[in-house]
Parts: structure tokens; sequence; C-alpha cells
């Protein structure tokens, strides 16, 4: 509820906003959003899943001059094509005449219970370049609690890192932009939360399905306490093997994995159709 945080985020975030779409996470009653348009953007299009907050925000809507639409619908569930339309008609009554975007920017202060679920599905949707992730630009800022924005940014033999980690970084270059004390936020949390960016990669270290790949690194961190000889053996003394294969010391722990190593492991895995416990 502090306009001067989400006017830091915002600047911070360093939107294109050449063509671009700005695609907003629940967006409650607007604060973000108007930080959102008052940085220059022409096309900003809102998920809400409350419909209590709908009116709050059509009022936002109807003095935004055309740039700003609000949808009520639930963001792991809406149809994305959906989300375009609505950016490319704000577009069409402004006069242009385009029928895609270059740059498509998601953010949002994402609830805490189901943050994770999303930015899974959205990492599975740009690693196959789908929905509104299918544009050549995209970015991702995202508010969430400190810890889970810990575990995504983590690098090797980090002690927050995770299955989080691994997956994020396959496809996406993850980095911290702000941290947002518990004070900002009415009703005030318990913890602290943090913006995290993430861009995708040029080149992909990411060569399996994501699904793949999640399955392996849950598998691998399930006892992240052990070394991986053990885990590995654990599982069936042969399967040793796929780690020398992948040139990955058997006596590293999880969390010590490079995330390159965990896809390779992850692309052999799928490519044999070998099943995990």
């Amino acid at each position: 509820m502090d306009k001067n945080i989400t006017d830091k985020i915002v600047s911070l975030a360093g939107l294109e906003l050449d063509n671009a779409l700005c695609v907003e996470v629940g967006p409650g009653p607007g604060l973000l959003t108007r930080s959102i348009l008052d940085s220059g953007a022409r096309n900003v299009v809102a998920v809400e899943k409350d419909a209590r907050f709908i009116p709050t925000l059509e009022q936002l809507q109807e003095a935004s001059d055309g740039r700003f639409s609000v949808l009520l619908g639930d963001m792991l569930t809406i149809d994305h094509s959906q989300i375009i339309r609505s950016g490319l008609e704000q577009k069409s009554n402004a006069g242009g005449n385009i029928k895609s975007f270059d740059n498509v920017h998601l953010v949002g202060n994402l609830p805490f219970g189901v943050a994770t679920p999303m930015l899974i599905q959205w990492l599975k949707l740009l690693s196959l370049k789908s929905g509104i992730f299918g544009t050549s630009n995209v970015s991702m800022s995202l508010m969430f609690q400190k810890e889970v924005g810990d575990r995504i940014t983590a690098g090797a033999s980090d002690s927050a890192r995770g299955r989080l980690s691994v997956v994020s970084q396959s496809v996406c270059d993850a980095f911290k932009i702000y941290n947002v004390p518990a004070s900002g936020f009415v009703p005030r949390p318990k913890v602290d939360a943090t913006v995290v960016q993430l861009r995708p990669l040029e080149k992909p270290l990411l060569k399996s399905s994501l699904g793949t790949l999640e399955h392996v690194v849950r598998f691998a961190f399930m006892k992240r306490r052990k070394m991986l000889a053990r885990i590995f053996k654990d599982w069936d003394p042969q399967r040793i093997a796929l780690l020398e294969e992948c040139e990955i010391d058997p006596t590293l722990r999880p969390q010590d994995v490079p995330t390159e190593k965990f896809c390779q492991l992850a692309y052999i895995i799928e490519q044999r159709d070998i099943k995990l416990p």
C-alpha cells in the first residue's frame, strides 16, 4: 500500500515499453497498476481472480485513456489468447494496426500460497514458447515471499538452493531487484518479500522437457543432505554410471551441482526413457 515502493519496483524492472504488453497478475486494489501506468506503459492487461476488486479496477480502466483493461479470471487457468486479444484491442482502439507484441512483461505481487505453482507453469510455457511467452522478448518481474525468492536465485553450493533454483535457472537468468519489508503491506504479513526478475536465457540450458528436469531435481533434493552417490545407489547401484557419464562428482550433494549438469542428466534420462522412483 506504499506507492513509493510500487514506483520503485516498476523503475527497477526496466520495462521495455515500445510495442509492449504488460500483464499484471493479481492487481488487487491497483496500486502497482497505477505505478505501471505512470511509467508510460500503453498496453496493460490485469488478471484478477477476486471479484471484489473489479469495480475499483474498472474505475481505473475508465480513467486510463484506453491503456488498461482488467479480466476477471485465474491466471493458472485463463486462456492466454484472451489476454493477448485484450491488449491488441487496446492498440486497435488507439489507432494501431499490429497483430502481435514485440515485448511482453509479466508483473505481479503473487499470492504466497500459489506463487510456486504459478512460476512452474509459466516456466513450462516459456520453455515451449506458448501463450504470452511466445513473443520474441519476454520478462517476468514477480514478488515472492523472501524465502522463495532466495531459492529461485540461489546458485550452486548456496544453502538456499533447491528444486526451484535449478528449474528456474534452466531457462532463465534469475536475480533479485528489490526487497520489500513486511511493513509495506496491508494487512502486514509475517515475512518480508522480494521482487525477482526472470529473463529467458539466450541459450537455454534445458535440453529435455521441463517436466523431466523437475522430476530429476525433485528426486535428488528429497535427500539433499546425502551425497549423490548414496542417493543413486539407494535407487539402483547401476545408475551411478549416469553421474559418471555427465561428469558429475558423485561425492557432491544436490545443492552443489550446477544447473547445466542437472539439465544434462535430465536429457539422458529422458532420451533413454529411464523411470525415476
